[in-house]
């Protein structure tokens, strides 16, 4: 854990989920539900560096950085295949290795995860931008 002013920060929750989504072995309720006991705010997902950002709601960060390969993001933002990649990830046919090829294919260049929001935006490199609501976020 790292300690700053009398408040800590569980960084290993936030490597587990990192470490572990990039495995495969984690599904995306999974790594919400540990996060959010872990008092993290929101994620951000750079795909074109290769790293995450956790936030917690004290303005501390941690960035974690991928093991997985950088690879090329498409051109053109394609909605439909982001969408589709969302809902393969939703379903459980596809993990995070394949969620993220498709999302880099689909020309995502980062998405942002607000775990309190219930809600993930997804940019593309031209400025383009799709929300994602979690399932069951609407009243």
């Amino acid at each position: 854990m790292t300690v700053i002013g009398e408040k800590t920060m569980n960084t290993q929750v936030m490597r587990w989920a990192a470490e572990e989504s990039e495995a495969g072995r984690l599904r995306f309720p999974e790594v919400v539900a540990g996060l959010l006991e872990a008092g993290v705010e929101s994620y951000c997902a750079d795909l074109v560096r290769g790293e995450k950002v956790y936030y917690m709601p004290s303005g501390e960060t941690l960035v974690v950085k991928s093991t997985l390969p950088v690879s090329v993001i498409a051109e053109e933002f394609s909605q439909a295949g982001l969408v589709a990649a969302i809902r393969g990830a939703q379903a459980d046919t596809i993990r995070y290795p394949e969620f993220l090829r498709q999302t880099r294919a689909a020309g995502v260049v980062a998405y942002r995860v607000f775990l309190t929001g219930r809600r993930a935006v997804y940019f593309g490199r031209k400025g383009e931008v799709h929300i994602e609501e979690f399932p069951g976020a609407r009243a």
